[in-house]
């Protein structure tokens, strides 16, 4: 027993342990790696009331509404010496249950206040122990918002719904997104110890000097497999402005990190890929701007992919790659010609992508007549218009086709069957 007034120790990892050994000797499910948070939090936090303690391990340690009660009683036998915080409940003289308090989460137009702003009127309902109470109020509790984080908030806004103070983080968030190619076997081999597609006779009579001349051990060769090249076309039109702000930065996230090539288009296309290759982003968009003359112009899109397969695609840019289109599909041209294009970078191309933020919004249908006319030949339809829906942008372009998927298997079941032969002549 410590003598009053004594000061009492804990050590914030013995203290973690216990509380996550007695809840989870109560049926509560708690990992380690919370455990782990809750005594990283202690030292920052330093909690000196019971309330700054409770919601400390609630945070760390609570994952779901669901163990919400368990947790509460568990807390209050612990820390409070009550055995359930349900026997208080209708006593008017007793204290509110811990985790009573309302809590209120705030609307849109507040997205960015912080704790202790939020609006009175969004409030939740009073709980069962307050209504018993009748006319007696309590005194008014702190109130503890649920407030997202800035990126988890961002990703579900739309590009075009973004405002000033947002697109920097916005554009920050999306240089992350990966863009990988599936990958394709080149011509090129390189040596392998195990079983391969072929034998090296040269490595293998080398390595036999140190043998007698005898080739002990067989080395193979296997044909390198490389990632495909990415093209990516944006849309820099009137049209596409609200979103275009957005796109070069995933264009210009590809090009740093995937060696993708960028073209940007409207009247005509313009190659971006030197200007995007900086590392600084804002003299990489603002050479970039300077680059295109035609931004925020008029849409000229068959045009477009004209002069892009004219000029790169058919001189091997296109040949066996994923190439990207980020347009709403406006064209001011007839939309044969539009349909005429798509159709020769089909035979150039391995896998088209066509994504569309127009294509999110209710009730759209591809009906106008550049979208009807490419349509046909796109492997992928997506819309990209939020973060979270680039996820589906990043999966359609690291998809492989069936063909590619068959050949796939294939190598496999020829690798499989080579190796266990080399292995049984051992």
């Amino acid at each position: 027993m410590s003598p009053p007034g004594a000061r009492v120790v804990v050590e914030p990892a013995a203290l973690a342990v216990a509380l996550a050994s007695t809840l989870h000797r109560a049926g509560m499910t708690v990992t380690p790696m919370q455990a782990g948070r809750f005594a990283d939090a202690l030292p920052l936090v330093l909690p000196r009331r019971r309330d700054q303690l409770y919601w400390t391990a609630r945070i760390a340690l609570v994952s779901e509404p669901s163990q919400l009660s368990l947790f509460d009683a568990v807390f209050a036998a612990v820390f409070d010496g009550m055995l359930d915080p349900a026997d208080n409940r209708g006593d008017t003289a007793g204290p509110p249950p811990a985790g009573s308090e309302p809590r209120r989460r705030p609307v849109a137009s507040q997205r960015r206040q912080v704790a202790g702003e939020a609006d009175p009127s969004t409030s939740r309902p009073a709980t069962a122990a307050s209504r018993d109470r009748g006319a007696e109020q309590a005194p008014e509790q702190s109130v503890v918002p649920a407030v997202a984080s800035p990126d988890e908030r961002l990703r579900e806004t739309a590009f075009a719904d973004l405002e000033a103070d947002e697109i920097a983080e916005m554009r920050r968030l999306v240089r992350r997104v990966v863009l990988a190619t599936p990958r394709r076997r080149v011509r090129r081999t390189r040596a392998n110890l195990r079983a391969g597609e072929r034998v090296d006779l040269r490595r293998t009579l080398r390595r036999a000097r140190r043998t007698g001349g005898e080739p002990v051990r067989l080395i193979h060769r296997r044909r390198r497999q490389h990632p495909r090249q990415l093209v990516l076309l944006c849309d820099v039109s009137g049209s596409m402005e609200p979103y275009t702000r957005v796109f070069l930065s995933l264009l210009q996230g590809a090009v740093c990190g995937g060696r993708a090539e960028a073209f940007v288009f409207a009247t005509r296309l313009t190659r971006l890929t030197h200007q995007l290759a900086l590392r600084d982003p804002d003299q990489a968009l603002a050479e970039a701007a300077a680059k295109a003359p035609d931004w925020a112009g008029g849409t000229r899109l068959a045009e477009s992919l004209r002069r892009f397969i004219d000029t790169h695609g058919r001189r091997g840019l296109a040949r066996g790659a994923v190439v990207v289109i980020l347009s709403d599909g406006w064209e001011h041209g007839e939309p044969h010609h539009l349909a005429e294009q798509m159709a020769r970078l089909r035979r150039l191309a391995h896998r088209i992508v066509w994504v569309n933020p127009r294509r999110a919004a209710p009730g759209y249908a591809p009906v106008t007549g550049g979208m009807a006319a490419a349509l046909p030949y796109c492997d992928a339809f997506v819309s990209g218009h939020t973060l979270a829906a680039l996820d589906a942008v990043a999966a359609a372009i690291s998809a492989g086709g069936p063909r590619e998927q068959a050949q796939t298997q294939r190598e496999q079941r020829a690798q499989a069957q080579r190796e266990h032969a080399h292995r049984r002549d051992m």
